[in-house]
């Protein structure tokens, strides 16, 4: 599939070596976090819908990712289309720049940067922003932001580090600079480098120390400024605008630094300011991020939970700290509003005596910060004990309220276990000594609208899908044996492992239709295993329309004949002949790992084979003997006997097809 421009269409060559220079794997990684899966596949949290347990495969070797929950599918291009929102020159483009390719154009030869792709001319302009600012940190201008940052602790090296640079106070200086690199005046308004003035476009960041904000791959997609003088009328922190690459709303500061540490180490540690965010890096909190002119919310969750990789497992951490004051306890709280659509375990960290983690490492040090992550308190707990704290529990009537007050915190527990453990410690800091009597508060504040239940501890119920009711969308296990197929399947035999996947409850209630879709991931992945017998079985073997059809694409391109070893090359041959209704399975049957153990796949494939032949023979035994049913051996008799001799040919095929399948 080529590419167009605005001025040219991108060569196919160039397009087939950003497929090659761009490993999925890679570029997938930038965004989730990925586990061994087996098979040589990949496994994470799906980016592009919610959900419990990871259902979204990569495949390196073919170069194709595929999710079993929402069905979402395709190769590298196809990712970096739908997670930024791009055209496919934009993720075309976007690809060539992560791998240092220059791309060549048709029909118009070289394109000029400036008819690129809109987001890639943004990202560009930004990065440009952020070397010019950097540059100007060393100025004799930019004094009052180099003595911003060393009172906080900071020295030059965490400040190229962090790439915090310093806006000039003049009204032109980045816009003039950008322009005269050839970025238009619309591009710079757009991307919120620049505004419209009276007359003509000035800087939105004057006269402020600069944090540049990048998204997760690296990419400069906005700025955070700093106040520095007093004559500065503006608000103390100033953000970039809402733009086509900045929502701050899924933008967390530094994650392009922590993502790792934070996939490593399975914790993320959610501060509040830039300045924070330096202190907990360079302290030996390398999990650290911070919201971006705006509170800590759902989207900034969905970042973490991939690359927490947060399942149904209480592996994780989420650590948020706040300051000790009344605003910081009030921000907690907020937090906790949240907290139950993380899986893994939250925390607050509050430093008693209401320093920030910037002020405490410049106060008490390194080892500080690091002990305030350490001390870090269960968010449930600690919105519990706020709660009752603003009650005089040395009186029967302050306990009473308190308990009150507390009870709906509680009832909003989902997870039935820890709401009854908290009964038992709400119990304890009360002083109260009887359980029932607080559960029963519990109970009451549950039936006035709290949101308990026992849906488990992220809250999310099992979701019905387009087949029924779906349990965690995970992709369902390998059989350690044969194909399906009946009652008498031979050796290959045993129940199917896991739990089933978004695609697979119709095929899993039938186990022909499970059969046909091994035999098609072979022909996918593994064409030589199959060769001339399976080219040669026709649409009719198959009993559902999209596996026919899948295979009618695979023998309009020559067949598994022609497929060789497999691979990426043989996938998109196949992707290109199919339409876009096949592409989808056609995608999901290049990344599902055939139900087969290392070492045994040529017997695996040949026990397929022979069984989806004996299932074919055995649908044509089931109509010939309805038509002699219909026939009256006496008055029809020469009909008769031909299609009796039909039925013992068959019968006999179907006798050799089975020990086929069985001996395999």
């Amino acid at each position: 599939m080529a590419g167009r421009s605005g001025a040219g269409r991108i060569s196919d060559e160039d397009i087939a070596l950003v497929r090659e220079r761009s490993p999925i794997a890679d570029v997938v990684g930038e965004h989730i976090q990925l586990r061994n899966a087996g098979g040589g596949n990949l496994k994470g949290l799906c980016p592009f819908h919610d959900e419990k347990s990871p259902s979204f495969n990569v495949t390196p070797a073919r170069g194709y990712y595929y999710c079993f929950g929402c069905a979402e599918g395709g190769d590298v291009i196809t990712f970096v289309r739908k997670i930024e929102n791009l055209t496919f020159s934009e993720a075309v483009e976007r690809l060539a720049q992560r791998a240092g390719i220059q791309l060549r154009y048709e029909e118009g030869g070289y394109v000029p940067g400036r008819e690129q792709g809109e987001r890639v001319r943004l990202i560009e302009a930004h990065r440009a922003a952020a070397e010019f600012y950097a540059e100007q940190l060393a100025t004799p201008d930019a004094a009052p932001g180099r003595r911003f940052l060393s009172e906080r602790g900071f020295e030059r090296v965490d400040a190229e580090r962090f790439g915090v640079g310093y806006a000039p106070a003049g009204w032109e200086a980045l816009s003039r600079h950008l322009m005269a690199r050839g970025f238009t005046s619309q591009e710079l308004i757009k991307g919120g480098l620049v505004r419209e003035g009276r007359r003509g476009p000035i800087d939105r960041f004057r006269g402020r120390l600069v944090w540049p904000i990048r998204d997760i791959t690296g990419d400069v997609i906005g700025f955070g400024a700093r106040k520095l003088l007093d004559s500065d009328d503006g608000p103390k922190y100033l953000n970039t605008p809402e733009s086509p690459i900045y929502h701050k709303s899924s933008v967390l500061y530094g994650v392009d630094l922590a993502k790792r540490e934070i996939a490593r180490r399975s914790q993320a540690v959610i501060v509040e300011g830039y300045t924070d965010v330096m202190a907990c890096h360079l302290a030996g909190v390398p999990t650290a991020v911070a919201t971006c002119g705006t509170s800590f919310g759902e989207e900034h969750i969905k970042v973490l939970r991939r690359l927490l990789l947060d399942q149904a497992e209480f592996r994780g951490e989420v650590i948020f700290t706040f300051d000790g004051d009344s605003a910081g306890q009030k921000a907690a709280l907020r937090a906790f509003q949240d907290e139950q659509k993380f899986v893994t375990q939250t925390f607050v960290a509050v430093q008693p005596d209401g320093l920030d983690p910037c002020d405490l490492r410049l106060k008490h040090g390194d080892a500080a910060v690091r002990d305030l992550i350490a001390s870090r308190e269960p968010l449930f707990a600690f919105a519990i004990r706020s709660v009752i704290s603003r009650y005089d529990l040395t009186t029967n009537e302050g306990r009473l309220g308190a308990l009150d007050a507390a009870a709906p915190v509680i009832a909003s527990i989902k997870d039935p276990g820890l709401r009854k453990t908290y009964v038992v410690d709400l119990d304890r800091w009360l002083g109260f000594m009887d359980e029932g009597f607080v559960i029963q508060r519990v109970q009451q504040a549950i039936g006035q609208g709290g949101q308990g239940g026992d849906r488990g501890r992220n809250g999310h119920q099992d979701q019905p899908g387009p087949y029924g009711r779906q349990q965690g969308s995970q992709q369902y296990g390998r059989r350690q044996g044969r194909p399906y197929g009946g009652p008498d399947e031979g050796r290959y035999g045993g129940p199917a492992q896991g739990r089933a996947t978004a695609q697979e409850p119709r095929e899993k209630a039938d186990p022909v239709a499970m059969l046909e879709a091994e035999a098609l991931k072979l022909a996918v992945q593994r064409p030589a295993l199959l060769g001339p017998e399976f080219d040669a079985l026709g649409g009719e073997a198959f009993t559902r329309p999209e596996h026919a059809a899948l295979y009618g694409v695979i023998v309009a391109v020559g067949g598994t004949v022609a497929g060789g070893p497999g691979g990426q090359e043989w996938v998109e041959r196949l992707l290109a002949a199919a339409g876009d209704e096949l592409r989808p399975a056609l995608t999901r049957f290049a990344v599902e790992e055939p139900r087969v153990e290392t070492g045994g796949e040529e017997r695996y494939a040949a026990a397929v084979l022979a069984r989806l032949l004996e299932t074919a023979v055995g649908r044509s035994v089931a109509q010939i003997k309805s038509r002699l049913q219909r026939l009256n051996p006496v008055e029809e008799q020469q009909e008769y006997n031909r299609l009796f001799g039909e039925l013992v040919a068959l019968e006999q095929q179907r006798r050799v097809l089975r020990e086929r399948a069985a001996g395999a």
